[in-house]
């Protein structure tokens, strides 16, 4: 459980959840470092909160900068008890339709950023024997989809590299969330997605479809960032953190139904996968 004045670093606050983050956990108390790629974005947020909110210029694909932020940080507050990891964005795209030079570019962003982050903090976290690790995942890091399969691939990195360091973490008091949202109301199917430039006609009626409907969802999804970002707070808050936090009932319910598909499959080829011992 983390103590009432603890330090927040969010990544990716210029809109959306991010955003809702970094502006609930200041109206709790806490101290935040508001960090996006334009500073400019987030200065109405600091503003109305003199003294205990920090804006930050931070690209989490740049060593550099995440090393430096991490540095004022520590210089302005004393430490970074909680970082929420929420910098990403989406890429729509059939499989063979992907462009090599974009996927790797999101890759960079939401797999490899987040890494990045993840490790700049961790040394201070030790010493201490404390702090909470809040990576964004998403609904799509478990449950997949026709044209998102590129995004899919990072969150599922996201999702891996999450349970893999709760394990290693948790002996040194540091706890770490997964955070898998539903449809949530921010510019993550609007100004922030991107797209192939390649469409080819054999994939119409699966990726093709799937793209139009990701596209089409934008303002109309029912997630409200601020219910959500409610909701991080009160699991980092909470004696036991979850390691897993769904948000969104959507979310749920395809989870679910993810889950229920597995297990009649595991059942179904249960005699098979076990004749395969010695």
């Amino acid at each position: 459980m983390i103590e009432k004045n603890a330090v927040w670093l969010v990544t990716g606050c210029s809109t959306g959840l991010g955003r809702a983050i970094a502006q609930e956990a200041l109206k709790s108390g806490y101290r935040v470092i508001v960090s996006a790629r334009d500073p400019s974005t987030v200065a109405g947020i600091v503003a109305a909160h003199e003294g205990t909110a920090l804006a930050m210029e931070l690209d989490v694909t740049n060593p550099d900068q995440v090393r430096a932020a991490i540095g004022q940080a520590e210089d302005r507050f004393g430490a970074v008890d909680v970082l929420v990891n929420n910098a990403g964005y989406g890429y729509v795209a059939a499989i063979e339709e992907g462009e090599d030079a974009d996927v790797r570019t999101m890759f960079e962003t939401n797999v490899f950023g987040t890494w990045t982050m993840i490790k700049a903090v961790l040394p201070g976290m030790r010493a201490r024997r404390r702090g909470h690790i809040v990576n964004i995942s998403s609904v799509g890091g478990i449950v997949t989809f026709p044209a998102v399969g590129f995004y899919h691939m990072t969150k599922f990195a996201v999702e891996a590299l999450s349970e893999t360091l709760a394990q290693e973490t948790a002996p040194l008091g540091i706890d770490v969330t997964v955070v898998e949202p539903g449809a949530f109301r921010t510019d993550f199917r609007g100004r922030s997605m991107k797209q192939s430039g390649i469409r080819l006609p054999d994939y119409e009626e699966t990726a093709g479809k799937g793209r139009d409907a990701v596209l089409a969802g934008h303002g109309k999804q029912q997630g409200d960032p601020s219910r959500g970002a409610q909701a991080i707070i009160a699991a980092v808050e909470a004696e036991r953190p979850p390691m897993h936090l769904v948000i969104g009932g959507d979310a749920l319910d395809l989870i679910r139904k993810k889950i229920a598909s597995l297990e009649l499959e595991l059942d179904s080829w249960e005699t098979v996968t076990r004749s395969t011992n010695f």
